[in-house]
């Protein structure tokens, strides 16, 4: 696990913006989830990330090492009045993420926006790792994680698979994925979440499963492919160490 190398007051405070108080809360029922002001425990999630424009770095930097905590205290700080801020990304999937706004802001030629895409996943990300770690989900939910689960499974094999045999890529069929990973996490946090954050779903998703998008990242000759070679590289350390 990647530690924390950067002191949190050097980062950027504007990256988050936390559900309406209210609407995101933890343990907000009684019975199995508890009380709704007990403490907020939090633990490392892979796949979550954070994205940082470093102080006293150029314009163009982004490291995904030492924003998801200041994010995630931004974030619990509108929800409850004790908690416990700990989660840190590991070294692998902050690598992916850092490639994963490097190809967005070359599809897009749009740095602003390849950075907004990349907020809105850290956001929504953390968002649903609170809720997790909180035993906010429902049994009936718990069933759609482990749906998401095997999807997001299914949809990194096939990443992976497309770029290492040649001539299989089918950006529909991936595209395809990509888009039933999405309507899983909208059931998923359906009761939990705002509109404006299913809209930041939606932003996400819709761009990843973009076939232009896709079709840019696995062309054989295009400048995004040393990306999707380390994308890829990172996604089976991952898959092998069973966090996928």
């Amino acid at each position: 696990m990647g530690k924390l190398r950067q002191n949190p007051s050097t980062l950027v405070s504007t990256l988050c913006e936390a559900e309406p108080k209210g609407k995101l809360q933890v343990n907000r029922y009684t019975g199995v989830h508890g009380t709704r002001d007990a403490t907020l425990q939090t633990r490392l999630i892979p796949l979550s990330f954070h994205l940082q424009r470093g102080k006293g770095l150029g314009p163009d930097v982004f490291s995904s090492k030492s924003l998801a905590l200041q994010a995630q205290k931004k974030i619990l700080s509108k929800i409850a009045s004790k908690t416990v801020a700990n989660m840190l990304i590991d070294d692998t999937s902050s690598e992916i993420f850092d490639e994963l706004y490097k190809v967005t802001k070359e599809h897009t030629h749009n740095k602003k926006e390849a950075h907004k895409i990349m907020k809105d996943l850290i956001k929504v990300a953390i968002k649903i790792g609170i809720l997790y770690r909180n035993n906010q989900f429902s049994q009936e939910e718990l069933v759609i994680v482990e749906k998401f689960r095997k999807k997001l499974n299914q949809t990194a094999m096939t990443i992976v698979s497309f770029y290492e045999v040649e001539y299989t890529f089918d950006r529909n069929v991936l595209s395809n994925l990509l888009h039933e990973c999405k309507d899983l996490v909208h059931e998923l946090v359906q009761r939990h979440l705002t509109p404006r954050t299913h809209g930041r779903i939606n932003h996400v998703f819709n761009h990843f499963a973009n076939v232009e998008f896709l079709s840019t990242l696995y062309s054989l000759d295009g400048d995004c492919r040393p990306n999707l070679k380390r994308i890829c590289e990172g996604i089976n350390k991952l898959l092998d160490e069973k966090v996928l």
